[in-house]
This record gives C-alpha cells, structure tokens and sequence, in this order.
C-alpha cells in the first residue's frame, strides 16, 4: 500500500514534470509511465513504513494529508534521482520529510488525525522507588553546636 497515489503527485507536482521524469521511451516525453512512477511511490512509502512503524501499528486505515505530501516528496525525489539540484526545492523537500518521519518515530511529532491500526502498549514498569541513608544532620542534632 502506498500512501500517495499518481493523482496525489499529479495534483503537487504538474503531469508535465512527471512526464519528464517518467517517459523514458517517447522523446519529447508525452506520458506518465506508471511503472516508474508507482515503483517511486513504492519505495517512498516503504521508507516511511520503517520510520513509522515505531510508533503506529502498519498498515495505516486513514492516512493523515501531512504523510501523503511527505510520501510525495520522497518519491519526487526519488524520481529525479541523481538530477536533483544539490541546493534545489526536490532534494529540500525530502531532507524536510526525512526529518519530519525522524521526528514522528521519536515520539516528537505525532500523527494528526486517526493513525489508524491501534497505539502500540506503552513501555512497561512500575513505580518509581528511591533509597537514600538517614540524615546526618538534623535540627535536633545541630542544636548547640
């Protein structure tokens, strides 16, 4: 299961700037080859499954908006591969979701909305026991000194 689709990246991102990344066959390029472009998405999602499955039992019911535009952001990048300009908007766009997942796994973040799937049990343990020795000093034992 991916969490963005071909209509979520078309909608972000412009069929033509898919088209040039996905068309390896027609030049100039004319279509969306979902191959490629499902293979993106495939692999975006997985990488956010590894972040995610810290926190939230997989595989999500109801996608939070925020996962689905990290998801696409990754798989923008991932398409544009080697390309991606090292100071460009694609590659700060997944360095921004790789560090938002990041966050989320930590527990800084949570996921807005139902996550889906069930919480996982918070760690176990009980109560809290401290020992210390009695006082050495104490009011009755510094009077008169």
């Amino acid at each position: 299961m991916t969490y963005a689709t071909k209509q979520d990246l078309i909608d972000r991102f412009g069929s033509t700037e898919l088209e040039q990344l996905t068309d390896r066959v027609n030049r100039p390029p004319s279509t969306i080859d979902d191959v490629t472009l499902e293979r993106a998405l495939t692999d975006a999602s997985a990488l956010a499954d590894g972040y995610l499955r810290k926190v939230v039992a997989l595989p999500l019911q109801d996608v939070p908006p925020v996962l689905v535009k990290k998801v696409a952001d990754i798989a923008r990048y991932y398409l544009h591969g080697k390309a991606a300009d090292k100071e460009g908007p694609v590659l700060r766009a997944y360095n921004e979701a790789v560090s938002w997942l990041k966050d989320v796994a930590r527990g800084l973040i949570e996921l807005s909305g139902p996550a889906g799937g069930a919480d996982p049990q918070p760690a176990g343990g009980g109560q809290i026991r401290t020992s210390a020795p009695n006082r050495t000093f104490t009011r009755d034992s510094l009077r008169g000194a």
